[in-house]
Formats: C-alpha cells, structure tokens, sequence
C-alpha cells in the first residue's frame, strides 16, 4: 500500500526483504513485525506448483494473503507467506524478480505507482492501462468488484461546522488544515491535489495506521483513510467527495510474477476474485479491527462459507 522509501532506504529494505523472500522455513522475514499466520508455513503438495505470497504492511493485506494463500494449498499448490513485507515500492520490485509470485494489489494504486501521469479511473480503464504499462514479467488476474478506494477524510464535527462535503469544499479552507496519511502520501499526492483541486495544506504530517484516530484527536483535521476501514464509523468520520475522480478505482486484484503463475494459481485466484466483494472485506476487516480476530482465521471463515476451501 503504501510506503515510499528515500532511494538508500529502498535498497536496504529491499535486499532484506529479497534475503526473507529467498527461501522456506528457518529465521522467518527480518521485516515481518508479526508472527507469520498459521497458512504461512510451505505446505501442501501436489501439482499446482509453488507460490510465494506477500503482503504489504497492513491488516487488510495480509487478510487478503492469507485468502489467497490457503485457497491455492486447497487446490495442492506449496504456498510459502511473507506477510507484513513493506511499502509498494520494496513489494513491487520482489514480484517482478520472483522472489514473490503473487502479492494482492489495488488497480489504482499500482497504475498510480507506475504511470502517475495515467488518467485511468473506472475499473476497466485502469486495468486496461495495466496491461500495456507492467513490464513483461508481471501481470494483473481478474479484479474482483471489492474495492478499498483512497479518501480524504474528516470528522463529521468539522463537515458540519465548515460545511465540508467535496474535496472542491476543503480548498477554501485547506491552508488553515494539517493533513495526514502514510509516509509516501505527500510525495505521491501534494502535486495532484493542487493541480486537481487547488489544495494546499497547512502541514503534512506522517500518521501512517494511526490516522483515522488522529482525525478524532484533533491532531490533524483531514487524513488519507481507506473507505473499508472500521475506524470510519467507529470515529464518526465521513470521505469528502471526490468529483474529479482524482484516486482511482481500486479493485483487489491479484499481481503476479508471470513466469510462476500456474494454470491452478490463475484458475484459482480468478475464482476467489469472483467471490470477493467490498462487503464482505468490510466485514472482515471489522473481525479483525473490532473483535481481534486473526486475519488467517477470518480468511479461512470466508473461504469455507463460500466454497473456495
């Protein structure tokens, strides 16, 4: 998702997270912060080959993992986790070498990550343009209809005080605002928001998993918040609009390393694509966010219920 590195950063993290991705078993990922989910292990046997799988370094990530991970050993495929591996930046670079065959993506975000110019905005178009700017050795499967679109986001205390309902609204008040998101977030967006909006910030602050409550603390009065996140609701926080489509659509969907990708791992991952809706995430990611569930327990909960495991 979402985390951009300084260039001497980026090489670091990413000869350790190539040295994690390197092998089976043994010492584990030097950046996985948590334990890796009871799927992570290399099991199963079979004929639908091996598959390394990682995930950026939030829940919903590594939920998304996890359903892709014990779905393919369902159907025999070896599967190895790396969950928690890092930023886009350090993930993409893994997936094109192979050292990961598949990480679950967001269309948007990743046509973002490498065509940041790139108009694309519906679910088609994007993925269109997917295909014709991802070098050979990657590719996108099927998109599912679930979706976890970037918002800029605020209490409903100040929509209502400040009459606050479209990011064309926020302009008029931005400069007096600070404004919070993952550490990538100003890099990635600061230029986009004035060009597309005219929006400028008082302050950009790097609030990273803490910014939905930091919008409720009054830290910071506008932040980057996820549309499937729990912490919406629980903290009374509402997106601004967005009229000009300035984030794009952004579908779960499946990167891989081509040259890994099995006929099993296509067919299998297509199928759990087909089934994934922004709902059911979301009801998921409240298991998780609210009741502490495990993400490998709630991914196997869901694939059961509907017939993929």
């Amino acid at each position: 998702m979402r985390r951009r590195f300084g260039t001497a950063a980026v090489l670091l993290t990413a000869a350790l997270a190539l040295t994690a991705c390197g092998g089976g078993g043994g010492g584990g990922n030097p950046l996985d912060t948590t334990s890796a989910a009871p799927s992570g292990s290399a099991t199963g046997g079979g004929g639908g080959g091996k598959a390394v799988i990682g995930s950026f370094d939030f829940d919903e990530s590594v939920l998304l993992g996890s359903i892709y991970a014990q779905a393919l050993e369902s159907k025999g495929v070896q599967v190895e986790e790396k969950p928690r591996i890092g930023s886009r930046e350090v993930v993409y670079d893994q997936v094109k070498s192979g050292g990961l065959t598949i990480v679950p993506e967001y269309n948007g975000n990743l046509l973002a990550f490498i065509d940041l110019q790139n108009k694309a905005s519906t679910t088609d178009d994007v993925n269109a343009a997917l295909k014709q700017k991802l070098p050979a050795e990657l590719e996108v499967l099927a998109s599912s209809p679930a979706e976890d679109k970037d918002t800029l986001s605020i209490t409903k205390d100040t929509q209502a005080k400040q009459s606050l309902n479209s990011m064309e609204d926020l302009a008029k008040v931005s400069k007096t605002m600070t404004v919070g998101g993952p550490p990538e977030f100003k890099k990635r967006w600061e230029a986009r928001f004035k060009e597309v909006y005219g929006l400028e910030f008082k302050e950009w602050k790097p609030t990273g998993p803490t910014t939905a409550d930091a919008i409720k603390d009054g830290s910071i009065q506008v932040g980057n918040v996820f549309s499937t996140d729990p912490k919406m609701t629980a903290n009374n926080l509402v997106p601004l609009q967005d009229p000009k489509n300035i984030f794009p659509a952004q579908n779960v969907t499946p990167l891989v390393n081509k040259a890994a990708a099995t006929d099993t791992i296509r067919t299998t991952l297509d199928a759990v694509s087909a089934k994934l809706t922004t709902q059911s995430l979301l009801d998921m990611m409240q298991k998780i966010s609210v009741n502490k569930d495990e993400p490998a327990t709630v991914a196997k909960e869901w694939l059961t219920s509907n017939g993929l495991a």
